[in-house]
Protein backbone atom coordinates (compact mmCIF):
# COMPACT_ATOMS: atom_id res chain seq x y z
CA UNK A 1 0.00 0.00 0.00
CA UNK A 2 1.43 3.40 -0.96
CA UNK A 3 1.69 6.41 1.28
CA UNK A 4 -1.28 7.97 -0.50
CA UNK A 5 -3.33 4.94 0.59
CA UNK A 6 -2.65 5.43 4.30
CA UNK A 7 -5.88 6.20 6.11
CA UNK A 8 -7.27 6.35 9.60
CA UNK A 9 -8.14 2.87 10.80
CA UNK A 10 -5.35 1.13 8.89
CA UNK A 11 -3.37 -1.42 10.87
CA UNK A 12 0.29 -0.58 11.61
CA UNK A 13 2.68 -3.17 13.04
CA UNK A 14 5.55 -1.55 14.95
CA UNK A 15 8.53 -3.89 15.15
CA UNK A 16 10.45 -3.04 18.33
CA UNK A 17 9.15 -2.37 21.83
CA UNK A 18 11.68 0.13 23.07
CA UNK A 19 11.15 3.83 23.66
CA UNK A 20 11.32 4.59 19.91
CA UNK A 21 8.77 1.91 19.04
CA UNK A 22 6.59 2.91 21.98
CA UNK A 23 6.51 6.56 20.92
CA UNK A 24 5.83 5.61 17.30
CA UNK A 25 2.90 3.51 18.52
CA UNK A 26 1.60 6.37 20.68
CA UNK A 27 1.49 8.97 17.92
CA UNK A 28 0.25 6.48 15.31
CA UNK A 29 -2.61 5.61 17.67
CA UNK A 30 -3.36 9.29 18.16
CA UNK A 31 -3.49 9.67 14.38
CA UNK A 32 -6.26 7.06 14.24
CA UNK A 33 -4.32 3.94 13.26
CA UNK A 34 -4.78 0.50 14.79
CA UNK A 35 -1.40 -0.48 16.20
CA UNK A 36 0.34 -3.69 17.23
CA UNK A 37 3.77 -3.65 18.86
CA UNK A 38 5.92 -6.71 18.15
CA UNK A 39 9.05 -7.36 20.21
CA UNK A 40 11.50 -10.24 20.57
CA UNK A 41 11.65 -9.65 24.34
CA UNK A 42 9.29 -7.63 26.49
CA UNK A 43 8.14 -4.07 25.98
CA UNK A 44 10.55 -1.54 27.48
CA UNK A 45 13.53 -3.88 27.71
CA UNK A 46 16.91 -3.70 25.91
CA UNK A 47 18.55 -0.28 25.49
CA UNK A 48 15.44 1.59 26.64
CA UNK A 49 15.56 0.07 30.12
CA UNK A 50 18.83 0.95 31.85
CA UNK A 51 20.04 4.12 30.12
CA UNK A 52 20.75 7.29 32.06
CA UNK A 53 17.43 8.91 31.27
CA UNK A 54 18.64 12.20 29.82
CA UNK A 55 16.44 14.39 27.63
CA UNK A 56 19.24 16.69 26.61
CA UNK A 57 18.80 19.40 23.94
CA UNK A 58 22.40 20.40 24.72
CA UNK A 59 23.76 17.30 22.94
CA UNK A 60 23.51 18.60 19.39
CA UNK A 61 27.02 17.66 18.25
CA UNK A 62 27.58 14.19 16.74
CA UNK A 63 30.54 12.01 17.67
CA UNK A 64 32.04 12.52 14.21
CA UNK A 65 33.91 15.75 14.94
CA UNK A 66 37.30 16.98 13.70
CA UNK A 67 39.99 15.10 15.61
CA UNK A 68 37.59 12.39 16.83
CA UNK A 69 39.43 9.52 15.15
CA UNK A 70 42.79 10.34 16.72
CA UNK A 71 41.28 10.95 20.14
CA UNK A 72 39.12 7.83 20.10
CA UNK A 73 41.92 5.52 18.95
CA UNK A 74 44.26 6.95 21.59
CA UNK A 75 41.68 6.43 24.33
CA UNK A 76 40.80 2.95 23.08
CA UNK A 77 44.38 1.82 23.75
CA UNK A 78 44.03 2.61 27.45
CA UNK A 79 42.65 -0.11 29.73
CA UNK A 80 41.00 2.59 31.84
CA UNK A 81 39.21 4.21 28.90
CA UNK A 82 35.43 4.01 28.53
CA UNK A 83 36.00 3.39 24.80
CA UNK A 84 36.76 -0.03 23.40
CA UNK A 85 37.04 -1.12 19.77
CA UNK A 86 37.35 -4.71 18.64
CA UNK A 87 38.58 -4.45 15.03
CA UNK A 88 37.07 -7.06 12.73
CA UNK A 89 37.23 -7.91 9.05
CA UNK A 90 33.60 -7.16 8.35
CA UNK A 91 32.45 -5.24 5.30
CA UNK A 92 29.75 -3.48 7.30
CA UNK A 93 32.14 -2.49 10.11
CA UNK A 94 34.90 -1.28 7.77
CA UNK A 95 32.40 0.71 5.69
CA UNK A 96 30.91 2.26 8.84
CA UNK A 97 34.31 3.24 10.23
CA UNK A 98 35.48 4.65 6.87
CA UNK A 99 32.36 6.81 6.52
CA UNK A 100 32.62 7.92 10.15
CA UNK A 101 36.20 9.09 9.49
CA UNK A 102 35.10 10.95 6.34
CA UNK A 103 32.39 12.74 8.34
CA UNK A 104 34.82 14.21 10.87
CA UNK A 105 34.85 17.65 9.26
CA UNK A 106 33.17 20.95 10.09
CA UNK A 107 30.71 20.93 7.18
CA UNK A 108 29.29 17.51 7.97
CA UNK A 109 29.27 18.23 11.71
CA UNK A 110 27.16 21.35 11.16
CA UNK A 111 24.73 19.49 8.90
CA UNK A 112 24.32 16.63 11.36
CA UNK A 113 24.07 18.93 14.37
CA UNK A 114 21.33 20.99 12.71
CA UNK A 115 19.26 17.86 12.13
CA UNK A 116 19.97 16.50 15.61
CA UNK A 117 18.93 19.77 17.23
CA UNK A 118 15.64 19.91 15.34
CA UNK A 119 14.74 16.46 16.62
CA UNK A 120 15.89 17.19 20.19
CA UNK A 121 13.87 20.40 20.43
CA UNK A 122 10.78 18.75 18.97
CA UNK A 123 11.09 15.85 21.40
CA UNK A 124 11.48 18.04 24.47
CA UNK A 125 8.31 19.96 23.65
CA UNK A 126 6.39 16.75 22.95
CA UNK A 127 7.65 15.09 26.14
CA UNK A 128 6.48 17.99 28.26
CA UNK A 129 3.03 17.91 26.65
CA UNK A 130 2.71 14.11 26.87
CA UNK A 131 3.76 13.88 30.52
CA UNK A 132 1.55 16.79 31.55
CA UNK A 133 -1.53 15.70 29.61
CA UNK A 134 -1.31 11.97 30.36
CA UNK A 135 0.00 12.28 33.92
CA UNK A 136 2.76 9.73 33.35
CA UNK A 137 4.74 9.25 36.58
CA UNK A 138 8.29 8.91 35.28
CA UNK A 139 10.20 11.05 37.80
CA UNK A 140 10.55 13.90 35.29
CA UNK A 141 12.93 16.58 36.58
CA UNK A 142 14.16 19.84 35.04
CA UNK A 143 17.45 20.44 36.85
CA UNK A 144 19.71 20.75 33.83
CA UNK A 145 22.90 18.76 33.22
CA UNK A 146 26.38 19.40 34.62
CA UNK A 147 29.46 18.79 32.46
CA UNK A 148 32.08 18.30 35.19
CA UNK A 149 35.82 18.78 34.69
CA UNK A 150 38.72 17.69 36.88
CA UNK A 151 41.29 19.29 34.58
CA UNK A 152 41.70 23.07 34.67
CA UNK A 153 42.79 23.35 31.05
CA UNK A 154 39.89 21.22 29.92
CA UNK A 155 37.40 23.31 31.87
CA UNK A 156 38.75 26.53 30.35
CA UNK A 157 38.96 25.06 26.85
CA UNK A 158 35.27 24.10 27.07
CA UNK A 159 34.50 27.83 26.80
CA UNK A 160 35.29 27.66 23.07
CA UNK A 161 32.79 24.83 22.59
CA UNK A 162 30.20 26.76 24.59
CA UNK A 163 30.72 29.84 22.43
CA UNK A 164 30.35 27.75 19.27
CA UNK A 165 27.12 26.15 20.48
CA UNK A 166 25.72 29.53 21.49
CA UNK A 167 26.53 31.13 18.15
CA UNK A 168 25.44 28.29 15.88
CA UNK A 169 22.57 26.72 17.81
CA UNK A 170 21.56 29.04 20.64
CA UNK A 171 22.58 26.41 23.21
CA UNK A 172 24.58 27.80 26.12
CA UNK A 173 25.79 26.74 29.56
CA UNK A 174 26.72 28.59 32.76
CA UNK A 175 30.23 27.95 34.14
CA UNK A 176 30.83 27.27 37.83
CA UNK A 177 34.10 26.76 39.69
CA UNK A 178 35.50 26.82 43.19
CA UNK A 179 33.06 27.80 45.94
CA UNK A 180 30.32 28.51 43.40
CA UNK A 181 30.49 24.95 42.13
CA UNK A 182 30.40 23.51 45.65
CA UNK A 183 27.35 25.61 46.45
CA UNK A 184 25.60 24.49 43.28
CA UNK A 185 26.49 20.81 43.75
CA UNK A 186 27.81 19.89 47.24
CA UNK A 187 28.09 16.21 46.26
CA UNK A 188 31.23 16.85 44.18
CA UNK A 189 34.71 16.32 45.60
CA UNK A 190 37.53 18.87 45.49
CA UNK A 191 38.93 16.96 42.50
CA UNK A 192 36.31 18.72 40.38
CA UNK A 193 37.72 22.11 39.36
CA UNK A 194 34.71 23.32 37.39
CA UNK A 195 31.50 22.47 35.59
CA UNK A 196 29.30 23.85 32.83
CA UNK A 197 25.59 23.77 33.61
CA UNK A 198 23.12 23.26 30.75
CA UNK A 199 19.98 24.49 32.50
CA UNK A 200 17.50 23.42 29.80
CA UNK A 201 18.30 19.69 29.95
CA UNK A 202 15.93 17.32 31.76
CA UNK A 203 15.97 13.75 33.01
CA UNK A 204 13.59 10.96 33.98
CA UNK A 205 13.55 7.31 34.99
CA UNK A 206 13.33 5.31 31.72
CA UNK A 207 11.62 2.16 33.04
CA UNK A 208 8.93 4.27 34.73
CA UNK A 209 8.37 6.18 31.47
CA UNK A 210 7.93 2.93 29.53
CA UNK A 211 5.61 1.47 32.17
CA UNK A 212 3.43 4.57 32.09
CA UNK A 213 3.48 4.67 28.31
CA UNK A 214 2.43 1.03 28.09
CA UNK A 215 -0.62 1.58 30.29
CA UNK A 216 -1.70 4.51 28.09
CA UNK A 217 -1.13 2.48 24.92
CA UNK A 218 -3.21 -0.39 26.26
CA UNK A 219 -5.97 2.05 27.14
CA UNK A 220 -5.97 3.19 23.51
CA UNK A 221 -6.32 -0.40 22.27
CA UNK A 222 -2.73 -0.94 21.16
CA UNK A 223 -1.92 -4.68 21.08
CA UNK A 224 1.37 -6.22 22.25
CA UNK A 225 3.06 -9.33 20.83
CA UNK A 226 6.05 -10.00 23.08
CA UNK A 227 8.65 -12.79 22.96
CA UNK A 228 8.10 -12.86 19.20
CA UNK A 229 11.24 -13.24 17.05
CA UNK A 230 10.65 -11.78 13.58
CA UNK A 231 12.60 -13.38 10.69
CA UNK A 232 11.67 -10.88 7.99
CA UNK A 233 8.83 -9.77 5.74
CA UNK A 234 6.44 -11.62 3.49
CA UNK A 235 6.35 -9.46 0.38
CA UNK A 236 3.88 -8.71 -2.36
CA UNK A 237 5.43 -6.76 -5.26
CA UNK A 238 7.02 -3.64 -3.71
CA UNK A 239 5.09 -3.86 -0.46
CA UNK A 240 5.12 -5.96 2.67
CA UNK A 241 2.09 -8.13 3.39
CA UNK A 242 3.13 -9.51 6.77
CA UNK A 243 5.92 -10.05 9.26
CA UNK A 244 7.32 -13.59 9.41
CA UNK A 245 7.87 -14.91 12.93
CA UNK A 246 8.60 -18.59 12.54
CA UNK A 247 5.34 -20.18 11.44
CA UNK A 248 3.42 -17.08 12.50
CA UNK A 249 2.36 -14.32 10.08
CA UNK A 250 1.57 -10.85 11.43
CA UNK A 251 -0.42 -8.98 8.80
CA UNK A 252 -0.73 -5.20 8.63
CA UNK A 253 -1.25 -2.36 6.18
CA UNK A 254 1.94 -0.56 7.21
CA UNK A 255 5.06 -1.50 9.16
CA UNK A 256 7.56 0.47 11.25
CA UNK A 257 11.00 -1.00 11.98
CA UNK A 258 12.13 0.41 15.33
CA UNK A 259 14.57 -2.30 16.37
CA UNK A 260 17.52 -0.09 17.28
CA UNK A 261 20.90 -1.79 16.96
CA UNK A 262 19.28 -4.90 15.45
CA UNK A 263 17.87 -3.04 12.43
CA UNK A 264 20.77 -4.14 10.17
CA UNK A 265 19.62 -7.76 10.57
CA UNK A 266 16.62 -6.86 8.38
CA UNK A 267 18.72 -5.04 5.80
CA UNK A 268 18.10 -7.58 3.02
CA UNK A 269 14.34 -7.07 3.22
CA UNK A 270 14.63 -3.30 3.73
CA UNK A 271 16.61 -2.95 0.51
CA UNK A 272 19.88 -1.46 1.75
CA UNK A 273 22.77 -2.14 4.10
CA UNK A 274 21.58 -0.41 7.27
CA UNK A 275 24.65 1.55 8.48
CA UNK A 276 24.19 0.97 12.20
CA UNK A 277 26.81 -0.47 14.54
CA UNK A 278 25.97 -1.66 18.07
CA UNK A 279 27.95 0.19 20.75
CA UNK A 280 27.59 -1.42 24.15
CA UNK A 281 26.95 0.77 27.16
CA UNK A 282 26.73 -0.24 30.84
CA UNK A 283 24.93 1.07 33.88
CA UNK A 284 24.70 0.31 37.59
CA UNK A 285 21.48 1.12 39.44
CA UNK A 286 21.35 1.29 43.23
CA UNK A 287 19.50 2.90 46.08
CA UNK A 288 19.97 6.60 46.72
CA UNK A 289 23.17 7.46 48.62
CA UNK A 290 22.86 9.70 51.67
CA UNK A 291 24.75 12.47 49.87
CA UNK A 292 22.69 12.26 46.70
CA UNK A 293 23.74 14.68 43.92
CA UNK A 294 21.21 17.39 43.16
CA UNK A 295 21.91 17.34 39.42
CA UNK A 296 22.53 14.74 36.74
CA UNK A 297 26.11 15.07 35.52
CA UNK A 298 28.73 13.80 33.11
CA UNK A 299 32.38 13.62 34.14
CA UNK A 300 33.94 14.92 30.94
CA UNK A 301 37.35 13.33 31.45
CA UNK A 302 35.99 9.80 31.96
CA UNK A 303 32.66 10.12 30.09
CA UNK A 304 30.84 8.59 33.06
CA UNK A 305 27.30 9.81 33.72
CA UNK A 306 25.39 10.11 37.01
CA UNK A 307 21.59 10.20 37.27
CA UNK A 308 19.91 11.04 40.59
CA UNK A 309 16.35 9.73 40.50
CA UNK A 310 13.51 10.02 42.98
CA UNK A 311 13.46 6.24 43.49
CA UNK A 312 17.12 5.37 42.84
CA UNK A 313 20.51 6.34 41.53
CA UNK A 314 22.32 5.34 38.33
CA UNK A 315 25.93 5.37 37.10
CA UNK A 316 26.38 4.77 33.37
CA UNK A 317 28.82 5.00 30.50
CA UNK A 318 31.26 3.14 28.22
CA UNK A 319 31.22 2.80 24.45
CA UNK A 320 32.25 -0.65 23.25
CA UNK A 321 32.29 -1.42 19.54
CA UNK A 322 32.43 -5.18 20.01
CA UNK A 323 29.55 -6.36 17.82
CA UNK A 324 26.52 -8.03 19.35
CA UNK A 325 28.39 -9.11 22.45
CA UNK A 326 26.04 -10.07 25.30
CA UNK A 327 28.52 -10.37 28.17
CA UNK A 328 28.87 -8.03 31.13
CA UNK A 329 32.53 -7.45 31.99
CA UNK A 330 33.21 -6.68 35.68
CA UNK A 331 36.20 -4.53 34.77
CA UNK A 332 34.00 -2.20 32.73
CA UNK A 333 31.59 -1.86 35.64
CA UNK A 334 34.62 -1.17 37.82
CA UNK A 335 35.46 1.87 35.67
CA UNK A 336 32.02 3.31 36.43
CA UNK A 337 32.49 2.80 40.15
CA UNK A 338 36.00 4.28 40.09
CA UNK A 339 34.82 7.47 38.36
CA UNK A 340 32.02 7.87 40.90
CA UNK A 341 34.45 7.38 43.80
CA UNK A 342 36.84 9.98 42.41
CA UNK A 343 34.23 12.68 41.81
CA UNK A 344 31.53 12.23 44.46
CA UNK A 345 31.73 12.48 48.23
CA UNK A 346 29.13 9.75 48.70
CA UNK A 347 29.34 7.73 45.49
CA UNK A 348 27.20 4.64 46.21
CA UNK A 349 23.88 3.62 47.68
CA UNK A 350 23.66 0.70 50.08
CA UNK A 351 21.51 -1.55 47.87
CA UNK A 352 22.70 -2.71 44.44
CA UNK A 353 19.59 -3.06 42.28
CA UNK A 354 20.88 -3.88 38.80
CA UNK A 355 23.99 -4.20 36.62
CA UNK A 356 22.97 -3.76 33.01
CA UNK A 357 24.16 -3.40 29.41
CA UNK A 358 22.50 -2.23 26.21
CA UNK A 359 23.47 -1.76 22.56
CA UNK A 360 23.34 1.83 21.35
CA UNK A 361 22.46 1.96 17.62
CA UNK A 362 25.18 4.17 16.11
CA UNK A 363 25.06 5.66 12.61
CA UNK A 364 28.30 7.07 11.25
CA UNK A 365 26.91 10.57 10.71
CA UNK A 366 25.17 10.77 14.11
CA UNK A 367 21.69 11.25 12.63
CA UNK A 368 18.91 8.71 13.09
CA UNK A 369 17.39 6.88 10.13
CA UNK A 370 13.75 7.89 9.81
CA UNK A 371 11.95 7.29 6.55
CA UNK A 372 10.55 4.86 4.02
CA UNK A 373 12.33 1.65 3.05
CA UNK A 374 13.73 1.90 -0.50
CA UNK A 375 12.45 -1.61 -1.26
CA UNK A 376 9.05 -1.76 0.46
CA UNK A 377 6.78 1.26 0.08
CA UNK A 378 4.65 0.52 3.15
CA UNK A 379 7.61 -0.09 5.48
CA UNK A 380 9.15 2.74 7.49
CA UNK A 381 12.38 2.81 9.49
CA UNK A 382 12.95 4.55 12.83
CA UNK A 383 16.35 3.49 14.13
CA UNK A 384 19.96 4.60 14.62
CA UNK A 385 19.51 7.16 17.41
CA UNK A 386 22.89 6.45 18.99
CA UNK A 387 23.16 7.71 22.56
CA UNK A 388 20.12 9.96 22.12
CA UNK A 389 17.31 7.45 21.70
CA UNK A 390 15.39 8.57 24.76
CA UNK A 391 16.05 12.23 23.96
CA UNK A 392 14.76 11.87 20.38
CA UNK A 393 11.99 9.34 20.92
CA UNK A 394 8.94 11.61 21.12
CA UNK A 395 9.98 13.63 18.07
CA UNK A 396 10.70 10.45 16.13
CA UNK A 397 7.31 8.96 16.99
CA UNK A 398 5.48 12.10 15.87
CA UNK A 399 7.47 12.29 12.63
CA UNK A 400 6.79 8.64 11.79
CA UNK A 401 3.07 9.10 12.45
CA UNK A 402 3.01 12.14 10.16
CA UNK A 403 4.89 10.32 7.40
CA UNK A 404 2.68 7.24 7.52
CA UNK A 405 -0.48 9.39 7.54
CA UNK A 406 0.79 11.65 4.76
CA UNK A 407 0.43 14.67 7.06
CA UNK A 408 2.63 17.77 7.08
CA UNK A 409 5.53 16.98 9.48
CA UNK A 410 6.47 19.29 12.32
CA UNK A 411 10.11 19.12 11.22
CA UNK A 412 11.85 18.52 7.88
CA UNK A 413 12.19 14.74 7.42
CA UNK A 414 14.80 14.89 4.64
CA UNK A 415 17.96 14.96 6.83
CA UNK A 416 16.99 11.60 8.37
CA UNK A 417 15.94 9.83 5.15
CA UNK A 418 17.48 6.61 3.85
CA UNK A 419 18.36 8.40 0.59
CA UNK A 420 21.55 9.82 2.14
CA UNK A 421 23.06 6.32 2.11
CA UNK A 422 22.19 5.49 -1.50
Amino acid sequence: MSQAGARSGDHVAVLGGGVIGGMCAWYLSQAGFQVTIVDRERFGAACSHGNCGYVCPSHVLPLCQPGAIKKTLREALSRSSPFKIRPRLSRDWLSWFWNFARSCNERDVLASATAIQAMLVSSLELYRALIAEEGIECEWQERGLLMVHDDRRGFEAFAAKDAFLREEFGVGATPYEGAALQELEPALTSRCVGAWHYEDDCHLRPDRLLAGLRSRLEARGVAFLESTEVDGFQKSARAAAALRAGAQRIEADHFVVATGARAPLLGRDLGFRVPIQPAKGYSITMSRPAGMPRHPMIFVDTHVAITPMESGYRIGSTMEFVGYDTSIHPRRLGLLRLAAEEHLRDPFGEELQEEWYGWRPMTWDGKPIIGRSPALENVWIAAGHGMLGLSMAAGTGKLIADLVAGAEPLIDPNPYAVARFE
